[in-house]
């Protein structure tokens, strides 16, 4: 972190996101400490906590909308655990090679779009309440985006950290907040890189309570170039497991599928991406290579 501020000669104080760590918002200390600069947090966790006992009414109809996405999440679930079983099954098939491409490549399609209908559907659900309430300039929210837009401006960048990636998304969506810490150099990382990202992809190969598909979880604030960002992975995926890495490659394609790990960092700006260091990509073959400058494009 402190390394990838100097790399980008941001110097004074920052402001942070730490909202996806919940009751934990705002436990600075290591992070300036690691960083060396006074760094503010947005307070967004509690605000919106703060915001709900003003305003039961605006609590009510969030709470309605979390149960339409929780809803339309399990049944979601429910249609991907056939969809990928069915996927990884048939990139795993034997026999005449021209049926398996067919019948492989028609696996993976129900799949990619399974993800599209899924989105669009939470999207939809998000434009709904958004039409209504209109987030940042509800009573009870804009005095938050005010204050949070001139802490913005104040600080030389925005810091985006990990935790609980709904809430994260959830908090910074409620007010909206995405044009606003566009403004500034963000540095993210872990759930912060994927709330960033076009969409929320939750990943674990190996989870304790079953096979562990990956699924679409939420819209993201889209202010990345096209990536889906994989924090974790070496944790998380079974990268030495050709057929889940073709899955994951093929199934989110074209955004190309990059490893981000301890170390890990890429940069970019409006352009484009500008550097990638010890990241992965995940390809359709099954294969792993180290990303490069290309690899977004």
């Amino acid at each position: 972190m402190a390394e990838t501020l100097d790399v980008l000669a941001i110097d004074g104080a920052v402001c942070a996101v730490t909202a996806g760590w919940q009751e934990r918002e705002g436990e600075l200390d290591d992070l300036v400490g690691h960083i060396g600069r006074p760094c503010t947090d947005l307070g967004l966790y509690k605000a919106v906590n703060d915001a709900f006992s003003a305003d039961p009414e605006l609590f009510r109809a969030h709470r309605a909308r979390q149960d339409k996405l929780r809803l339309l999440q399990a049944l979601y679930r429910r249609r991907l655990n056939h969809a990928a079983a069915a996927a990884v099954e048939m990139l795993g098939a034997k026999g005449d090679a021209q049926i398996v491409q067919r019948e492989r490549r028609a696996a993976i399609n129900s799949l990619r779009t399974l993800d599209r209908q899924h989105l669009r559907h939470i999207k939809d659900v998000h434009a709904a309440f958004d039409q209504t309430w209109a987030p940042g300039r509800h009573p009870s929210l804009a005095p938050v985006r005010e204050r949070v837009a001139e802490q913005v401006d104040r600080a030389a960048a925005v810091l985006v950290a990990g935790g609980h990636v709904s809430t994260l998304i959830g908090r910074l969506r409620l007010f909206g907040l995405g044009e606003i810490i566009a403004r500034k150099p963000i540095i993210a990382w872990s759930a912060g890189a994927m709330a960033l990202s076009r969409r929320i992809v939750l990943f674990h190969d190996s989870p304790p309570q079953g096979p562990g598909y990956a699924e679409v979880l939420d819209a993201g604030l889209d202010l990345l170039p096209a990536l889906l960002p994989l924090p974790h992975a070496r944790e998380r995926l079974r990268l030495n497991d050709p057929e889940r890495v073709a899955l994951m490659a093929r199934r989110f394609g074209p955004d190309p599928a990059i490893t981000l790990d301890a170390g890990s960092r890429i940069l970019g700006n409006d352009d484009g991406w500008q550097s990638i260091d010890a990241c992965q990509r995940l390809h359709a073959r099954g294969t792993l290579t180290t990303a490069t400058m290309e690899t977004p494009a």
